[in-house]
């Protein structure tokens, strides 16, 4: 297994291929020039490959002569965030609206490492390294499980920078380690009026904002507080003068869940509680709820080989724990519906560095956790391939 120090010999070139992906963000199914430079480092590097161009994802592969034997994926995404950089990085986004705000191009050079120094010392199994379009938003690893490429692997690996955590710490825990995701939109129809004569008209506004304050009663008062979950309104949209009552208001917002019945109850109650005001105010209220991404739940075999390739890279001291599950959401949710996988979080906030938040314009990472990430996945491989029917 690759340390931190042996890592260093592909530091450079893992440094050079983050700011390369940083400057150059692209979004979610757009991601061609991203998928080129993937592609020209693993041509580079004599990795086989295979790509069906923009949308779909870059699957290299290292493949062994010995006989029945397994195959572990890696998994990194290529897509950026809708958004404008303010880090002042001499390296960053140069296309405006648009920057790697989550850290994907950490990722991709992550992978891109351990794909160097598996190449150098093949283990003895079949790596796929999966760079995937569109994790934040579109589910992309669904476009790589339905095109069959993943058939026959016996497990599959990733992992998240974050600044909850310092370079040298790897994040690795069973079970739930991220929230179920659902959108809903609620369409609540009154009756316009003049903004002097109320009585004459249903106000979608007045409705709206008792129905903003009473969801989340829904957590505070329904949900077992040891049960973590969330209900957001983003979005509201109503109106046309200050002296009009609207007719119509759209509200747009998230639910965030970790176990199946909280996410019944949550929804159950959404539509309750919109029925009650719909017949309360004598209005039409519609609500339509999208499911989003499925919780991530890393299996136990799985961990255990992540926690040993983590030990050996960062040791025990910078094994961390989890406090309790992140109420965000990942796509790598749906790998782990099919294939049995963990997936970690990695430190990259520097010493004495302020905490900034993941999808920040201001979000960067300390470099030196390119090193960390790839000596992991390089590690993971061989202690999977190890651990392989133990």
């Amino acid at each position: 297994m690759a340390t931190i120090e042996q890592a260093e010999s592909i530091y450079p070139q893992a440094v050079e291929l983050r700011r390369n992906f940083h400057r150059h963000p692209e979004l979610a199914f757009e991601e061609a020039r991203t998928a080129k430079t993937v592609i020209a480092e693993l041509e580079r590097l004599g990795i086989d490959y295979e790509y069906g161009g923009t949308g779909s994802g870059v699957i290299g592969r290292l493949t062994t002569d010995r006989a029945h034997a397994p195959t572990f994926a890696l998994r990194a995404e290529m897509d950026a965030l809708p958004g404008a950089e303010n880090t002042d990085l001499p390296f960053a986004s140069s296309i405006a609206g648009k920057m790697h705000a989550c850290g994907h191009d950490a990722h991709m050079a992550m992978v891109l490492g351990a794909a160097a120094l598996l190449k150098q010392t093949p283990p003895e199994c079949n790596v796929l390294l999966v760079f995937q379009p569109a994790e934040e938003r579109g589910g992309g690893s669904r476009v790589v499980i339905d095109s069959g490429v993943l058939s026959g692997v016996n497990a599959i690996f990733g992992g998240h920078v974050t600044h909850h955590y310092r370079v040298g710490e790897i994040m690795v825990a069973e079970g739930v380690i991220t929230a179920q995701s659902d959108r809903f939109r609620i369409h609540v129809k009154g009756k316009g009026g003049h903004g002097a004569r109320p009585h004459e008209a249903i106000d979608a506004v007045v409705i709206s904002g008792l129905l903003i304050t009473a969801v989340q009663t829904l957590i505070s008062r329904e949900i077992n507080p040891v049960h973590p979950s969330v209900v957001t309104i983003g979005t509201i949209q109503a109106g046309s003068a200050p002296n009009v009552i609207a007719e119509e208001a759209v509200l747009e917002g998230s639910i965030r869940s970790t176990l199946p019945a909280v996410r019944t109850h949550l929804h159950d109650g959404l539509r309750r509680m919109a029925r009650a005001l719909e017949e309360l105010h004598n209005a039409d209220i519609d609500i339509t709820i999208s499911e989003g991404y499925p919780p991530v739940v890393n299996t136990h075999h799985e961990t255990r080989v992540a926690y040993r390739a983590a030990r050996n890279v960062v040791g025990h001291k910078g094994l961390m724990a989890m406090d309790h599950p992140s109420m965000g959401s990942e796509d790598f949710s749906y790998y782990l519906h099919d294939i049995p996988g963990c997936y970690v979080r990695f430190g990259a906030r520097p010493e004495e560095h302020e905490y900034i938040p993941l999808h920040s314009p201001a979000f960067d990472i300390d470099e030196q956790v390119l090193k960390v990430g790839a000596a992991f996945f390089d590690g993971v491989i061989r202690e999977a391939t190890r651990q392989h029917g133990a």
